[in-house]
């Protein structure tokens, strides 16, 4: 509520109400002869912050306007403050100047009367108006006004706090009806809650009840089934003693039969061995048999004086002669093709020798491995018989793969390779297909002497690099 000049009595506010006195004499003098303001009124300090903004508006907006001269040392540097700031930045100086200087006090006051006239109405309904006019006007009501006005600011302030407190209590209600609602809820679902357990808990005694009843009859039905598995056991057990004797009697009979049979096993044995023996006798009788025949055929050729030489017909023809049966030595690998597609065909490789032209940055177990599978594809191809000799029996101890078709062999300590290749070709008989690979000249020469075919370990990778 604001209060007004209404409430309160009207001696508080003679200047208001006095009547003006008859007497001319009496009358107030006029605006050039009016008396200054009295600023002792009101305690300028103590004013509260509505009025002294109101003061300082109107004493910037005058300091604009009124004579350089009537302006204070003071406040010469405020007036050249721009005029919306000259309030808010100088409005301390320009109120301790309205309370210290009463010339700039009564300027502000003539430029006020003359400019702003509706600001001198100390009976103004606004209070905060009503207090400055009186303070400017320096009536004795003043300092009334500025308590009625600071008494409206603290009724405002009180009236401000109740509409907080009013409106807080409000959204306190609100709250407490939003709680009491969400309880409420809530209370039902507990409720609700507790009905379903109730319900539940009948159904589960329910159960229970049924579970009880059912496990009487299963214990009934226990009862009964242990019974049955007693009679059960007691017919198991003698069926069981039943098929012991059955078994006792079966196992000895098949200790008879295993008896017998081994009496048969070791009778054939004992045949068998006598066959043997009697094999072996004959074997050596058709030996000695054979030799007799030989030597008499022998000695029937040096009483005939027949020629012992193994020469046939086609020798004996003249004008062609033979080539001594000396091998082809062979340096295409489409001669080597032609030669290993003969029948019976026996191929002997120098297996080092081909190793290290082909391949030597390889370890000597993998040279090995590598020819040794090389080879087994190309016996697979051709069908010829391959035999692979390679120099140290020390290496026996290390594994090398095999392959179908292909011998392997290692030289014993003290025998080198080569001449195990002159063994093998000078093994085999006359007339049969040989064809040797290695690049030792020695070899070479000596097998190609015997009738073998040697071909260069160059010309053997070509053609393992085909198949």
């Amino acid at each position: 509520m604001i209060v007004t000049e209404a409430d309160y009595p009207e001696w508080m506010f003679p200047s208001a109400h006095a009547e003006e006195p008859e007497d001319p004499g009496l009358r107030a003098p006029a605006a050039s002869a009016r008396p200054e303001p009295d600023s002792r009124s009101v305690n300028w300090r103590d004013l509260p912050e509505p009025v002294r903004a109101r003061l300082a508006e109107l004493a910037a907006e005058a300091l604009g306007k009124i004579p350089r001269i009537d302006i204070p040392q003071q406040l010469r540097p405020v007036a050249k403050f721009a005029p919306a700031k000259r309030a808010k930045l100088g409005g301390a100086a320009l109120l301790t100047t309205l309370e210290d200087s009463t010339a700039f006090r009564t300027a502000v006051l003539e430029w006020v009367r003359e400019y702003r006239p509706d600001a001198l109405d100390p009976n103004d309904p606004d209070p905060v108006a009503a207090a400055v006019a009186a303070v400017l006007l320096g009536e004795a009501s003043a300092a009334t006004r500025v308590r009625l006005v600071v008494k409206n600011a603290a009724e405002t302030a009180l009236r401000a706090e109740r509409d907080a407190a009013v409106a807080r209590a409000q959204r306190l209600e609100a709250e407490l009806a939003r709680v009491r609602e969400e309880l409420t809820e809530a209370l039902d679902a507990v409720e609700g809650a507790r009905r379903e357990r109730e319900e539940e808990l009948t159904k589960l005694r329910n159960r229970l009840r049924e579970q009880g009843t059912q496990l009487r009859r299963a214990k009934d039905g226990s009862a009964e089934a242990r019974e049955r598995l007693a009679q059960a056991d007691a017919r198991r057990e003698q069926e069981v003693a039943a098929v012991t004797g059955q078994l006792d009697r079966e196992r000895q009979k098949a200790g008879a039969e295993r008896a017998r049979a081994e009496r048969a096993v070791a009778d054939a044995e004992i045949a068998r061995q006598s066959a043997k023996e009697a094999r072996e006798a004959d074997e050596v009788r058709l030996a000695l048999l054979v030799d007799t025949l030989q030597g008499a055929v022998s000695g029937l050729r040096r009483e005939l004086s027949l020629d012992t030489s193994s020469r046939r017909p086609a020798d004996t023809v003249h004008g062609a002669s033979s080539a001594d049966g000396a091998g082809l030595q062979v340096r295409d690998p489409v001669v080597l093709d032609r030669l290993l597609a003969l029948p019976s065909v026996h191929l002997i490789v120098d297996g080092y020798n081909v190793t290290k032209t082909g391949y030597p940055e390889l370890a000597l177990a993998d040279q090995r491995n590598r020819l040794v599978q090389q080879l087994g594809a190309l016996a697979a191809r051709t069908g010829a018989e391959i035999t692979v000799v390679f120099d140290g029996a020390d290496v026996m101890s290390v594994a090398t793969v095999s392959a179908r078709g292909v011998r392997v062999l290692f030289s014993d300590p003290g025998v080198i390779a080569d001449d195990v290749i002159r063994s093998l070709v000078a093994a085999e008989p006359q007339g049969r297909p040989l064809v040797v690979a290695s690049t030792d000249r020695g070899v070479a020469d000596s097998v190609r002497r015997s009738g073998a075919h040697p071909v260069a370990s160059a010309v053997l990778l070509a053609r393992l690099g085909r198949v």
